[in-house]
Protein backbone atom coordinates (compact mmCIF):
# COMPACT_ATOMS: atom_id res chain seq x y z
CA UNK A 1 0.00 0.00 0.00
CA UNK A 2 1.16 3.49 -0.73
CA UNK A 3 0.51 5.74 2.48
CA UNK A 4 -0.54 8.80 1.43
CA UNK A 5 -1.01 12.52 3.09
CA UNK A 6 -3.14 15.40 2.06
CA UNK A 7 -1.47 18.38 2.69
CA UNK A 8 -4.18 21.34 2.94
CA UNK A 9 -7.83 20.18 2.24
CA UNK A 10 -10.00 22.60 0.41
CA UNK A 11 -12.42 22.52 -2.41
CA UNK A 12 -10.70 19.56 -4.10
CA UNK A 13 -9.44 17.65 -0.85
CA UNK A 14 -12.81 15.50 -0.77
CA UNK A 15 -12.27 14.75 -4.42
CA UNK A 16 -8.73 13.50 -3.90
CA UNK A 17 -9.56 11.68 -0.61
CA UNK A 18 -12.32 9.93 -2.61
CA UNK A 19 -10.24 8.98 -4.83
CA UNK A 20 -7.40 7.57 -2.53
CA UNK A 21 -9.79 5.44 -0.53
CA UNK A 22 -11.06 3.89 -3.54
CA UNK A 23 -8.74 3.05 -5.44
CA UNK A 24 -6.35 0.12 -4.59
CA UNK A 25 -3.01 0.41 -3.20
CA UNK A 26 -3.26 4.01 -2.05
CA UNK A 27 -4.73 4.89 1.67
CA UNK A 28 -4.82 7.99 3.10
CA UNK A 29 -3.09 8.10 6.35
CA UNK A 30 -2.34 12.08 7.30
CA UNK A 31 -4.17 15.22 6.61
CA UNK A 32 -3.36 18.77 7.05
CA UNK A 33 -5.54 21.87 7.50
CA UNK A 34 -5.86 24.88 9.65
CA UNK A 35 -9.39 25.08 9.48
CA UNK A 36 -11.39 22.23 12.17
CA UNK A 37 -14.59 21.78 9.73
CA UNK A 38 -12.18 20.88 7.32
CA UNK A 39 -10.26 18.42 8.93
CA UNK A 40 -13.95 17.06 10.34
CA UNK A 41 -14.76 16.37 6.39
CA UNK A 42 -11.47 14.64 5.66
CA UNK A 43 -12.27 12.12 8.99
CA UNK A 44 -15.60 11.58 7.39
CA UNK A 45 -13.66 9.81 4.57
CA UNK A 46 -10.61 8.51 6.56
CA UNK A 47 -11.30 8.46 10.16
CA UNK A 48 -8.17 6.58 10.92
CA UNK A 49 -6.05 9.28 9.47
CA UNK A 50 -3.57 11.16 11.70
CA UNK A 51 -4.58 15.11 12.07
CA UNK A 52 -1.89 17.72 11.34
CA UNK A 53 -2.36 21.78 11.71
CA UNK A 54 0.73 22.50 10.78
CA UNK A 55 2.67 21.66 7.23
CA UNK A 56 5.91 21.80 8.24
CA UNK A 57 5.11 19.22 11.56
CA UNK A 58 3.18 17.05 8.89
CA UNK A 59 5.96 16.67 6.51
CA UNK A 60 8.66 15.81 8.67
CA UNK A 61 6.56 13.02 10.50
CA UNK A 62 7.34 11.06 7.80
CA UNK A 63 4.59 8.71 8.18
CA UNK A 64 3.92 8.37 4.00
CA UNK A 65 5.16 8.14 1.07
CA UNK A 66 3.35 10.60 -1.31
CA UNK A 67 1.70 13.57 -0.58
CA UNK A 68 -1.17 15.40 -1.96
CA UNK A 69 -0.07 19.55 -2.26
CA UNK A 70 -3.44 21.53 -2.70
CA UNK A 71 -2.26 24.58 -1.27
CA UNK A 72 -2.62 28.30 -3.44
CA UNK A 73 -0.75 28.06 -6.13
CA UNK A 74 2.15 30.61 -5.24
CA UNK A 75 3.12 27.94 -2.70
CA UNK A 76 3.20 25.19 -4.63
CA UNK A 77 6.62 25.30 -5.71
CA UNK A 78 8.15 25.87 -1.53
CA UNK A 79 5.79 22.67 -0.13
CA UNK A 80 6.79 20.38 -3.44
CA UNK A 81 10.59 21.09 -2.76
CA UNK A 82 10.68 20.59 0.90
CA UNK A 83 8.47 17.11 0.43
CA UNK A 84 10.88 15.78 -2.49
CA UNK A 85 13.80 16.87 0.18
CA UNK A 86 12.27 14.95 3.23
CA UNK A 87 11.82 11.58 0.35
CA UNK A 88 8.46 12.10 -0.70
CA UNK A 89 6.64 11.59 -3.78
CA UNK A 90 4.59 14.32 -4.90
CA UNK A 91 1.32 15.10 -6.53
CA UNK A 92 0.72 18.82 -7.07
CA UNK A 93 -2.39 20.79 -7.77
CA UNK A 94 -1.96 22.67 -11.07
CA UNK A 95 -0.64 24.70 -12.37
CA UNK A 96 2.51 23.32 -10.89
CA UNK A 97 4.61 26.79 -10.35
CA UNK A 98 4.03 30.31 -11.47
CA UNK A 99 7.74 30.02 -13.05
CA UNK A 100 9.38 27.23 -15.04
CA UNK A 101 12.52 28.24 -12.81
CA UNK A 102 10.36 26.50 -10.31
CA UNK A 103 9.31 23.64 -12.05
CA UNK A 104 12.90 23.59 -13.34
CA UNK A 105 13.87 23.37 -9.69
CA UNK A 106 11.54 20.83 -8.70
CA UNK A 107 12.16 18.34 -11.61
CA UNK A 108 15.92 18.20 -10.97
CA UNK A 109 15.18 17.62 -7.21
CA UNK A 110 12.76 14.76 -8.29
CA UNK A 111 15.52 13.60 -10.80
CA UNK A 112 18.12 13.70 -7.99
CA UNK A 113 15.99 11.50 -5.60
CA UNK A 114 14.51 9.17 -7.51
CA UNK A 115 11.14 10.45 -6.85
CA UNK A 116 7.64 10.50 -8.43
CA UNK A 117 6.51 14.54 -9.21
CA UNK A 118 3.24 14.61 -10.87
CA UNK A 119 0.43 17.48 -11.53
CA UNK A 120 -3.28 16.57 -11.00
CA UNK A 121 -4.30 17.70 -14.55
CA UNK A 122 -7.79 16.52 -13.74
CA UNK A 123 -9.30 17.55 -17.01
CA UNK A 124 -7.17 15.51 -19.07
CA UNK A 125 -10.26 13.15 -17.87
CA UNK A 126 -13.21 14.96 -18.60
CA UNK A 127 -15.74 13.47 -20.77
CA UNK A 128 -15.93 16.52 -23.43
CA UNK A 129 -11.96 16.43 -23.69
CA UNK A 130 -11.76 12.56 -24.00
CA UNK A 131 -14.89 12.63 -26.37
CA UNK A 132 -12.97 15.38 -28.47
CA UNK A 133 -9.28 13.37 -28.36
CA UNK A 134 -11.48 10.42 -29.75
CA UNK A 135 -13.02 12.30 -32.61
CA UNK A 136 -9.73 13.67 -33.80
CA UNK A 137 -7.89 10.30 -33.11
CA UNK A 138 -10.98 8.52 -35.46
CA UNK A 139 -10.02 11.97 -37.70
CA UNK A 140 -13.83 12.81 -37.94
CA UNK A 141 -12.84 16.72 -39.12
CA UNK A 142 -9.76 16.03 -40.97
CA UNK A 143 -6.49 18.26 -39.75
CA UNK A 144 -7.58 20.81 -37.47
CA UNK A 145 -5.98 23.94 -37.89
CA UNK A 146 -8.08 26.31 -35.81
CA UNK A 147 -8.99 25.64 -31.55
CA UNK A 148 -10.76 27.65 -29.40
CA UNK A 149 -11.54 27.31 -25.73
CA UNK A 150 -13.74 29.41 -23.66
CA UNK A 151 -14.59 29.61 -19.90
CA UNK A 152 -16.51 32.55 -18.31
CA UNK A 153 -19.28 34.46 -18.47
CA UNK A 154 -20.66 38.11 -16.52
CA UNK A 155 -20.28 38.20 -13.44
CA UNK A 156 -18.73 39.74 -9.97
CA UNK A 157 -15.53 37.19 -9.76
CA UNK A 158 -15.28 35.71 -5.98
CA UNK A 159 -12.69 37.72 -3.52
CA UNK A 160 -11.07 34.10 -2.74
CA UNK A 161 -7.18 33.37 -3.50
CA UNK A 162 -8.55 32.69 -7.25
CA UNK A 163 -8.55 36.43 -7.78
CA UNK A 164 -5.37 37.40 -6.30
CA UNK A 165 -3.08 37.90 -9.01
CA UNK A 166 0.14 37.31 -6.96
CA UNK A 167 -1.44 34.02 -5.16
CA UNK A 168 -3.07 32.42 -8.29
CA UNK A 169 -0.74 34.00 -11.35
CA UNK A 170 -3.50 35.40 -12.69
CA UNK A 171 -6.75 34.47 -14.97
CA UNK A 172 -4.45 32.65 -17.21
CA UNK A 173 -3.35 30.62 -15.35
CA UNK A 174 -6.16 30.01 -13.31
CA UNK A 175 -7.94 28.48 -16.01
CA UNK A 176 -5.35 28.23 -18.20
CA UNK A 177 -3.70 25.23 -15.91
CA UNK A 178 -6.63 23.11 -17.44
CA UNK A 179 -7.48 24.23 -20.94
CA UNK A 180 -3.86 25.19 -21.98
CA UNK A 181 -3.09 21.42 -20.99
CA UNK A 182 -5.90 20.21 -23.15
CA UNK A 183 -4.41 22.28 -26.01
CA UNK A 184 -1.04 20.82 -25.60
CA UNK A 185 -2.67 17.80 -25.65
CA UNK A 186 -4.63 17.41 -28.89
CA UNK A 187 -2.49 19.52 -30.94
CA UNK A 188 1.27 18.59 -29.78
CA UNK A 189 2.81 20.07 -32.84
CA UNK A 190 6.32 22.87 -32.84
CA UNK A 191 5.12 26.14 -31.39
CA UNK A 192 6.08 29.53 -33.56
CA UNK A 193 4.93 31.78 -30.80
CA UNK A 194 2.42 33.08 -28.01
CA UNK A 195 0.44 35.88 -27.47
CA UNK A 196 -1.06 37.50 -24.52
CA UNK A 197 -3.76 40.25 -23.22
CA UNK A 198 -5.03 40.68 -19.69
CA UNK A 199 -8.15 43.66 -19.80
CA UNK A 200 -8.99 45.36 -16.83
CA UNK A 201 -12.19 46.41 -16.91
CA UNK A 202 -14.82 46.17 -14.80
CA UNK A 203 -14.27 44.59 -11.67
CA UNK A 204 -11.08 46.96 -9.45
CA UNK A 205 -11.96 44.70 -5.84
CA UNK A 206 -9.80 42.04 -7.39
CA UNK A 207 -6.53 42.08 -9.11
CA UNK A 208 -6.64 39.15 -11.75
CA UNK A 209 -7.78 40.95 -15.13
CA UNK A 210 -11.24 40.89 -16.49
CA UNK A 211 -11.02 38.90 -19.68
CA UNK A 212 -7.86 37.90 -20.62
CA UNK A 213 -6.54 35.56 -23.63
CA UNK A 214 -4.05 33.18 -24.95
CA UNK A 215 -3.32 32.71 -28.51
CA UNK A 216 -0.60 29.81 -29.53
CA UNK A 217 0.86 30.00 -33.05
CA UNK A 218 2.09 26.52 -34.58
CA UNK A 219 4.84 26.91 -36.47
CA UNK A 220 3.06 25.77 -39.79
CA UNK A 221 -0.08 28.70 -38.99
CA UNK A 222 -2.21 26.55 -36.92
CA UNK A 223 -4.18 28.34 -34.01
CA UNK A 224 -5.28 27.81 -30.81
CA UNK A 225 -7.18 30.69 -28.78
CA UNK A 226 -8.19 30.26 -25.12
CA UNK A 227 -10.27 33.06 -23.36
CA UNK A 228 -10.91 33.82 -19.55
CA UNK A 229 -13.83 36.08 -18.94
CA UNK A 230 -15.57 37.53 -16.49
CA UNK A 231 -17.26 40.23 -19.14
CA UNK A 232 -18.79 38.15 -21.55
CA UNK A 233 -22.59 38.65 -21.15
CA UNK A 234 -23.15 35.89 -24.23
CA UNK A 235 -20.96 32.79 -23.48
CA UNK A 236 -19.22 31.14 -26.33
CA UNK A 237 -18.64 27.61 -27.00
CA UNK A 238 -16.93 26.17 -24.61
CA UNK A 239 -14.70 24.37 -27.60
CA UNK A 240 -14.37 25.28 -31.45
CA UNK A 241 -12.39 23.38 -33.49
CA UNK A 242 -12.45 23.65 -37.34
CA UNK A 243 -10.34 20.80 -39.55
CA UNK A 244 -10.24 20.37 -43.05
CA UNK A 245 -12.98 17.73 -43.15
CA UNK A 246 -15.74 19.74 -40.52
CA UNK A 247 -15.88 20.73 -37.17
CA UNK A 248 -16.76 20.51 -33.17
CA UNK A 249 -18.46 22.33 -30.74
CA UNK A 250 -18.56 22.05 -27.48
CA UNK A 251 -21.40 23.65 -25.97
CA UNK A 252 -22.52 24.52 -22.33
CA UNK A 253 -24.89 22.17 -21.22
CA UNK A 254 -28.13 24.28 -20.30
CA UNK A 255 -28.70 21.80 -17.23
CA UNK A 256 -25.91 23.59 -15.24
CA UNK A 257 -27.04 26.74 -14.95
CA UNK A 258 -25.14 29.62 -14.08
CA UNK A 259 -22.07 27.46 -13.68
CA UNK A 260 -21.97 25.73 -16.81
CA UNK A 261 -18.59 24.90 -16.19
CA UNK A 262 -20.17 22.17 -13.62
CA UNK A 263 -21.16 19.72 -16.38
CA UNK A 264 -19.22 18.41 -19.03
CA UNK A 265 -20.09 20.43 -22.75
CA UNK A 266 -22.34 18.52 -25.40
CA UNK A 267 -19.98 17.82 -27.92
CA UNK A 268 -21.40 17.54 -31.65
CA UNK A 269 -19.81 17.16 -34.69
CA UNK A 270 -20.86 19.10 -38.08
CA UNK A 271 -19.49 17.41 -41.33
CA UNK A 272 -18.26 19.36 -44.42
CA UNK A 273 -21.75 18.56 -46.00
CA UNK A 274 -23.34 20.13 -43.31
CA UNK A 275 -24.90 17.06 -41.36
CA UNK A 276 -24.47 17.80 -37.80
CA UNK A 277 -24.40 14.84 -35.11
CA UNK A 278 -23.95 15.09 -31.49
CA UNK A 279 -20.93 12.91 -30.45
CA UNK A 280 -21.65 10.01 -27.69
CA UNK A 281 -19.73 11.04 -24.39
CA UNK A 282 -16.96 9.25 -23.66
CA UNK A 283 -16.09 8.51 -19.88
CA UNK A 284 -12.63 8.16 -17.94
CA UNK A 285 -12.42 5.04 -16.11
CA UNK A 286 -13.17 5.83 -12.10
CA UNK A 287 -10.17 7.41 -10.74
CA UNK A 288 -8.20 7.23 -13.71
CA UNK A 289 -5.29 9.80 -12.41
CA UNK A 290 -4.73 8.52 -9.11
CA UNK A 291 -5.15 4.75 -10.40
CA UNK A 292 -2.29 5.65 -12.90
CA UNK A 293 -0.23 7.08 -9.64
CA UNK A 294 -0.67 3.71 -8.08
CA UNK A 295 0.75 1.94 -11.18
CA UNK A 296 3.27 3.86 -11.15
CA UNK A 297 4.40 3.95 -7.82
CA UNK A 298 3.65 -0.49 -7.05
CA UNK A 299 4.46 -1.05 -10.31
CA UNK A 300 6.35 1.18 -12.34
CA UNK A 301 3.83 1.37 -15.26
CA UNK A 302 4.28 5.00 -16.94
CA UNK A 303 1.77 7.86 -16.80
CA UNK A 304 -0.06 8.60 -19.21
CA UNK A 305 0.74 12.75 -17.55
CA UNK A 306 4.68 13.69 -17.74
CA UNK A 307 5.98 16.35 -15.14
CA UNK A 308 7.16 17.65 -18.73
CA UNK A 309 3.85 18.61 -20.31
CA UNK A 310 2.47 20.29 -16.75
CA UNK A 311 6.05 22.38 -16.49
CA UNK A 312 5.61 23.14 -20.52
CA UNK A 313 1.77 24.43 -19.97
CA UNK A 314 3.59 26.92 -17.00
CA UNK A 315 5.78 27.89 -19.92
CA UNK A 316 2.79 28.96 -22.16
CA UNK A 317 1.18 30.44 -19.86
CA UNK A 318 4.55 32.47 -18.69
CA UNK A 319 4.59 33.21 -22.34
CA UNK A 320 1.30 34.91 -22.53
CA UNK A 321 1.56 37.12 -19.14
CA UNK A 322 5.26 38.45 -20.75
CA UNK A 323 3.21 39.21 -23.75
CA UNK A 324 0.38 40.74 -22.03
CA UNK A 325 3.06 43.23 -20.40
CA UNK A 326 3.81 43.93 -24.42
CA UNK A 327 0.08 44.69 -25.22
CA UNK A 328 0.22 41.24 -26.87
CA UNK A 329 3.49 41.26 -29.00
CA UNK A 330 4.71 37.61 -29.75
CA UNK A 331 6.74 36.28 -27.27
CA UNK A 332 8.56 32.68 -27.40
CA UNK A 333 8.11 29.87 -25.21
CA UNK A 334 10.59 28.20 -22.95
CA UNK A 335 9.23 24.63 -24.00
CA UNK A 336 10.73 21.25 -23.43
CA UNK A 337 8.72 19.26 -24.70
CA UNK A 338 9.36 20.67 -28.24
Amino acid sequence: MIKVGLLAYGAIGDEHNQAVLTTPGLTTVAVCDQKAERISAALKISPEAKVFTDADEMLESKLFDLVIISTPPNTHAAWAKKALSLGINVILEKPMALTTAECDQLMALAKEKGLLLVVYQNRRYDSDFLTIQKALADKLIGEVFHYEAFVGGYGKPCSFWHSDKLISGGAIFDWGSHFIDQIMTLLPYPIDHISGLNQKRHWHHITNADHAQVVITYKDGKQAVFINSDLAASRKAKFHLLGTMGSLTGNWDKQAGDRPADLPAIITLTKSTGETQILPPVKAAPNAFHQGVADFLLSNIAMPITTAQSRDVVAIMQAAEESAVLNARPVTANLLTQ
